[in-house]
C-alpha cells in the first residue's frame, strides 16, 4: 500500500471548533483505517466542518510492505524514556525515525491549537471480531466512548507498555482506540467508515443534521456486535516471544466465551489453558506479535458507578496514610508502593481509584492516575460530557 504523505487529509474549519486527529495504519498490516480515513475526508471542505481534523499515516513503510513493523513494533515504544532517547540519538532504525517524526508532528498539533482535543487510533485484528473501543480508563474517555453503540474495553494500559494512545492519555486528553474487524476483511473498512463519521459529529466537528447517514452508521456498528455500549475490563494477558513457538488452536473470535481449563494454543512447553472464566479477547493469529491472547470479563455497573464517585472526590489521597504507600508525585499522579505491601492490596481497590498502569522497580510499584492528570477542565462544555 503506498502512502505518499505523513498527512493523509488537514482541514481546518472556517467555524471554531474541536481539534480531531486520527491515526490510521500505526501497524503496517492494518491499511482498513487509511482506506477508510480518504473514502471519509476526502469530499469535506473547510465549509463542512466546525474545528480542525487530522488524519495521519503511521508506520509509512511497514504499510507499502504490509508488515506489522520492520523491526520494533511501532506501537509498544511511546514511553517518555524510549522517546528521550531516541531524540537524543543520531542515527534512528526505522520505527524509532517513524516515532520521531510522528512525535514532532503530535506536538505541533498540541501547540496550534487550544483544544478540545480527540484522538482516534484505528486497529484491526488477527482474529474475527465484532467492532470495539479500548480506552485507558478515564473518566472522560469513559463518557465520551458511550456514544458508540460497541463494546469497551478498559484498562489496556494495564497490560500494554508504550501504545501510542497511552502516552497521549497521559497528557490528559480525551484518546481512545478502534478496532473494527479482522484485518483483510472488507467489513472492517465499512466499520471504520462508519466510526470515523460518528466521532465527528460526537466530537461536535460536524452537525448532526449535516451528517444525512447518521443513523444509518449508528445502527451499522450497534447490528455488528452482540452487546449494546458494556464496558469489559482486561483480566488476564499470555505474553510470548518468537522463541515460544506459539500457536493459537483454530476458531477462536474475540469475545467468545471461554472456560477455565479450556485449551486455547500450543507453545513449546506444551498446550496453554485458560486460568479464567471470561471471554477470550484478540487471540493471535498473525506472525509478529508479543500479546498471545487476552482475557476480558464484564464490569459490574454499580462498579463503575463507584468508581467515578470516589475520583471525583479524590479518594486515592487516603492511601498514602496505608504504610509503604506515598506520593512519587502527586501532581502526576503517581503512588509510589513498596512491593512488599503491594502483594496484599487487592487489585479492584487501585482500579475504583484509578490506578491501572504501573511500573515496577527492585523495591516499589509506581502506579499511575488518569484522573489527577486528566483535563477535565477542556471538556465540561462538551454535549457528551456528565
Amino acid at each position: 500500500m503506498a502512502v505518499n504523505s505523513r498527512i493523509i487529509k488537514q482541514i481546518t474549519g472556517l467555524k471554531p471548533g474541536p481539534t480531531v486527529v486520527f491515526f490510521g495504519g500505526i501497524h503496517g498490516n492494518e491499511p482498513s483505517g487509511v482506506y477508510a480515513l480518504e473514502k471519509v475526508l476526502e469530499p469535506l471542505t473547510r465549509k463542512d466542518i466546525s474545528g480542525n481534523i487530522y488524519a495521519i499515516a503511521g508506520n509509512l513503510q511497514a504499510l507499502e510492505k504490509k508488515q506489522r513493523f520492520l523491526k520494533e513494533d511501532l506501537n509498544r515504544i511511546w514511553t517518555p524514556p524510549r522517546i528521550d532517547s531516541i531524540t537524543d540519538q543520531t542515527e534512528l532504525h526505522y520505527e524509532h525515525r517513524e516515532l520521531h517524526d510522528l512525535h514532532e508532528l503530535l506536538k505541533s498539533i498540541l501547540q496550534d491549537h487550544q483544544g478540545p482535543f480527540y484522538f482516534f487510533d484505528l486497529h484491526t485484528t488477527s482474529s474475527k471480531t465484532l467492532p470495539f473501543i479500548t480506552i485507558n480508563d478515564a473518566i472522560i474517555n469513559r463518557s465520551f466512548s458511550k456514544q458508540f453503540p460497541v463494546p469497551i474495553v478498559l484498562g489496556i494500559e494495564e497490560y500494554l507498555e508504550g501504545a501510542l494512545l497511552s502516552y497521549i492519555n497521559q497528557m490528559g486528553y480525551v484518546s481512545l482506540g478502534f478496532e473494527s474487524g479482522q484485518h483483510d476483511d472488507i467489513q472492517a473498512v465499512r466499520n471504520h467508515i462508519a466510526f470515523i463519521h460518528l466521532a465527528l459529529v460526537f466530537t461536535g466537528l460536524r452537525d448532526r443534521a449535516d451528517l444525512k447517514k447518521f443513523e444509518h452508521y449508528f445502527e451499522q456498528l450497534k447490528s455488528e456486535g452482540e452487546f449494546d455500549t458494556c464496558f469489559f475490563e482486561i483480566i488476564d494477558l499470555h505474553r510470548i516471544t518468537e522463541k515460544d513457538q506459539f500457536k493459537m488452536y483454530n476458531g477462536f473470535d474475540s469475545f467468545q466465551n471461554i472456560r477455565k481449563g479450556e485449551k486455547i494454543a500450543v507453545h513449546k512447553e506444551g498446550v496453554l489453558k485458560s486460568r479464567y472464566n471470561g471471554k477470550i479477547f484478540m487471540p493471535l493469529y498473525q506472525q509478529k506479535g508479543s500479546e498471545g491472547f487476552f482475557i476480558i470479563r464484564s464490569i459490574n455497573r454499580v462498579f463503575l458507578k463507584l468508581s467515578v464517585w470516589l475520583r471525583q472526590i479524590q479518594a486515592d489521597g487516603l492511601l498514602k496514610f496505608l504504610p509503604g504507600i506515598v506520593w512519587h508525585d502527586k501532581k502526576k499522579g503517581i503512588l509510589k508502593v513498596d512491593l512488599k505491601v503491594a502483594k496484599f492490596m487487592a487489585k479492584p481497590i487501585f482500579h475504583l481509584l484509578g490506578y491501572r498502569n504501573k511500573h515496577i522497580t527492585e523495591t516499589n510499584l509506581l502506579l499511575y492516575n488518569r484522573e489527577r492528570v486528566a483535563k477535565t477542565h477542556m471538556y465540561k462544555k462538551e454535549k457528551w460530557y456528565r
